[in-house]
């Protein structure tokens, strides 16, 4: 269900049935500025603080544009000032996602650039429509870096290889290039796509937010450690759920043969 967009506002949140949505709606493509990185950051924490959203999607309201990155022609006369904050303000967004307990998937099914791809590579997944839209990273082609992360986090998705070839190149690919090599996890015939969407993350909305979380951090934080740290963060993080309301409610549901009712405790 997209939730209700008010006037005056360009990113808004709801939840039902422990799926919650942020939706973008900035005409005519999501282009960004300083006020919409506010209203994201805004969005994200109250999805992460709502303690009935098990699962987080990112989508747009619009229907050719998930978000084509910030606004160029409002950063072109911008004060480098300005735009360092507004830099900042979307590395701080983006890395709210990361550090919440809950499951974040961008969903895409329009042009996704710059910023935009950024924003969705700072998400756990990444779900695609069939379409003719593209995804990339053209800041090379306008003598920059991708500065929301898109250097760091692109290359841990696809491999270095394919991420310079689309770092250095600033070339824009399509979504079955995009499945091809990894960046994103899947690719649904355009009118199946809500539903598929909407299956899954019900799915995951059903398994013990507690496990989720820690399954989240086992893997982001496990992914820069050597391996043998790696297995140390993962007992730790088991430990943690041994006792949990929700371990002892996933057995007993599993022996008496009926759904789970977790509570994230």
């Amino acid at each position: 269900m997209m939730c209700e967009v008010k006037t005056d506002s360009v990113v808004c949140f709801s939840s039902k049935n422990g799926v919650g949505r942020i939706v973008f709606n900035r005409p005519k493509a999501n282009a960004y500025d300083l006020a919409f990185h506010l209203e994201f950051a805004a969005a994200i924490e109250a999805a992460d603080g709502d303690a009935s959203t098990r699962v987080v999607i990112l989508e747009s309201a619009l229907e050719k544009f998930f978000c084509a990155g910030a606004d160029i022609k409002a950063f072109a006369t911008n004060s480098t000032e300005n735009n360092k904050q507004m830099v900042a303000a979307a590395r701080a967004a983006l890395a709210k996602i990361e550090a919440s307990s809950k499951l974040f998937i961008a969903c895409i099914a329009g042009h996704c650039l710059g910023g935009g791809l950024e924003i969705a590579l700072a998400c756990d997944l990444r779900f695609a429509s069939e379409g003719s839209y593209t995804l990339g990273l053209p800041e090379a082609r306008l003598g920059l870096l991708p500065g929301n992360g898109g250097s760091q986090r692109l290359p841990r998705i696809v491999g270095p290889s394919h991420a310079l070839m689309l770092l250095t190149s600033g070339e824009s690919i399509l979504p079955e290039e995009a499945l091809r090599i990894g960046l994103v996890n899947r690719l649904f015939k355009a009118g199946e796509f809500a539903a598929e969407v909407e299956t899954f993350a019900q799915s995951t909305a059903e398994s013990a937010p507690l496990a989720v979380a820690a399954c989240k951090r086992a893997v982001w934080g496990g992914e820069t450690l050597e391996l043998q740290d790696a297995l140390q963060l993962e007992f730790q993080l088991l430990e943690t759920l041994y006792d949990s309301e929700d371990a002892k409610e996933g057995f007993n549901a599993f022996v008496e043969k009926r759904p789970p009712n977790y509570k994230g405790k």
